[in-house]
């Protein structure tokens, strides 16, 4: 009796249909593949755990500044799942969603457009719990994370806008002038403009795109890509 018992339980847990899960992992360094091997073995023994089936693993090997579209395996990881109907993408942190939160809520926002599950491992939150509805936690932590990016771009205006001032006032200062303009010929010398557009040059190297790192500083496209071109960002 007890060996049937046992046989048809067996059974029964046989039947129970796995989640599919697709695994998402990334690196910034190029030559650090330990990094990305802990991941999918972290990952892989959670899936396990609950009753997951890995489908299909990515791995990513690109700077942390890169923007989301230039993350390829990031987005054919996307892609794949929604073509495929993948229940669940597994990731080990939040952070590997995107270089900043822009884009990390971005990233969201498109999963949860799609009814495609993302579980972050190291912040242990899903973007929906196991009845298939928005994840009340989450989307306090988006909240939050939207208002921090509101004041990280706040901040990084009044730095951009007082720093131009300086320049303008010391400029000033020392010229006589009450401009900017500068005699026919003049060529500004790259110290001049690391003086004047050293916020600028901050958020390049961040991997700011021009248009928003243009619209930040005030200034024109065309002057951030000559500063962008000068220093090689």
């Amino acid at each position: 009796m007890l060996k049937t018992l046992h046989r048809l339980k067996t059974a029964q847990n046989q039947n129970i249909s796995k989640m599919n899960a697709v695994i998402y992992a990334r690196v910034s360094s190029t030559g650090d593949r330990q990094s990305t091997e802990r991941q999918v073995i972290d990952l892989t023994e959670y899936a396990g755990k609950n009753s997951m089936a890995i489908v299909r693993t990515f791995e990513e090997h690109i700077s942390g500044a890169r923007k989301n579209r230039e993350r390829l395996v990031l987005n054919e990881c996307l892609a794949y799942a929604v073509k495929n109907n993948i229940d669940i993408i597994l990731i080990s942190e939040l952070s590997r969603l995107g270089r900043n939160v822009d884009e990390v809520l971005a990233n969201i926002r498109f999963c949860k457009d799609r009814h495609l599950n993302i579980y972050f491992q190291k912040e242990g939150i899903s973007i929906f719990d196991a009845y298939g509805k928005e994840n009340p936690y989450l989307t306090i932590m988006i909240a939050v994370l939207a208002t921090a990016a509101s004041l990280e771009r706040d901040a990084i205006y009044f730095r951009l806008s007082s720093g131009r001032k300086a320049y303008v006032n010391r400029n000033i200062k020392e010229t006589g002038k009450t401009g900017l303009g500068r005699k026919s010929g003049y060529r500004k010398p790259a110290e001049a403009y690391v003086e004047e557009y050293r916020e600028v040059i901050k958020l390049l190297r961040k991997g700011y795109p021009i248009r928003q790192t243009a619209k930040l500083a005030e200034i024109s496209e065309s002057t951030v890509k000559k500063v962008k071109s000068m220093f090689a960002l």
